[in-house]
């Protein structure tokens, strides 16, 4: 019989769940095809599930419940993995930035969401119009959640760009920048993540309608996310894809390399104070 796959369970809700799954079967003595008779599911999906080669859905998390006498465990699991702290127009997106090869991420006002602190991600959020106290602490739990794909081991690799005035546009007070720009620089010590910078200099004016994020699946883009108001949008038709991918290199091109756009991060840092 092979070895079980490992599965991680920090690395994304889905793997959460099937890191539960066969932890709750293996502590209640059971094979997959016993825990699949009393679930009335194949074995093969027991096993897809527990190797997060497929996706729950809620009858299955409420079938475990029963099965292990468990209180709404698994279904709050199951509506984790649905990204449901997220905003619904993010849903679709965030599944295919979880399973992305590689990353392009181009932001012209603020930092990338899978690199703002805590207070940074709050102090967005907390400035929607109408928004409860309650909503603002889920968003802020989900995009640290997010951030975790960022130290899987298969984790995707990461090409951002910032326009300059993302790092001088203060979203708070000096120590809530400083840390954010420490957090930038912490960063890039992780080899899968580049991050660059578009000076003032440049006189670049492309890109600066929006921010947007390039998923790659096995190495060709596959879909992207584009930032509007009020809501975003994915975007999965090929020649707007070719036409952002073209938009981000040319913003590329633009920015300094990391090791000159690593010192601006540091200057600015060393201004908030």
């Amino acid at each position: 019989m092979p070895n079980p796959i490992e599965v991680n369970p920090e690395e994304s809700p889905l793997a959460r769940f099937a890191y539960e799954v066969r932890r709750h079967r293996l502590a209640a003595g059971w094979t997959q095809r016993q825990l699949a008779r009393v679930l009335t599911v194949s074995t093969s999906a027991v096993g897809m599930l527990e190797t997060v080669r497929r996706k729950p859905d809620r009858h299955f998390a409420d079938a475990c419940d029963k099965v292990f006498k468990l209180d709404g465990v698994f279904h709050e699991l199951w509506r984790e993995t649905r990204w449901e702290m997220a905003p619904e127009h993010f849903r679709d997106f965030m599944e295919l930035e979880a399973q992305a090869s590689a990353l392009r991420i181009w932001d012209p006002m603020l930092v990338p969401g899978l690199f703002q602190t805590e207070p940074y991600a709050r102090r967005i959020f907390e400035t929607e119009p109408g928004i409860t106290s309650e909503i603002v602490e889920q968003r802020v739990c989900h995009r640290m959640q997010r951030q975790a794909l960022l130290a899987r081991d298969s984790g995707p690799m990461v090409w951002s760009v910032i326009d300059e005035g993302v790092l001088r546009r203060p979203m708070g007070d000096a120590g809530l920048m400083r840390d954010q720009m420490g957090r930038l620089l912490e960063m890039v010590k992780n080899p899968r993540v580049t991050i660059q910078v578009v000076p003032y200099s440049a006189w670049c004016a492309v890109g600066l309608q929006a921010s947007f994020t390039i998923a790659e699946l096995r190495g060709s883009p596959h879909s992207v996310y584009v930032e509007s108001a009020p809501s975003g949008l994915t975007i999965g038709e090929r020649a707007t894809i070719a036409t952002l991918v073209g938009r981000f290199d040319a913003l590329r091109s633009a920015a300094f390399p990391q090791s000159l756009s690593l010192g601006i991060v540091e200057e600015v840092m060393a201004q908030w104070t």
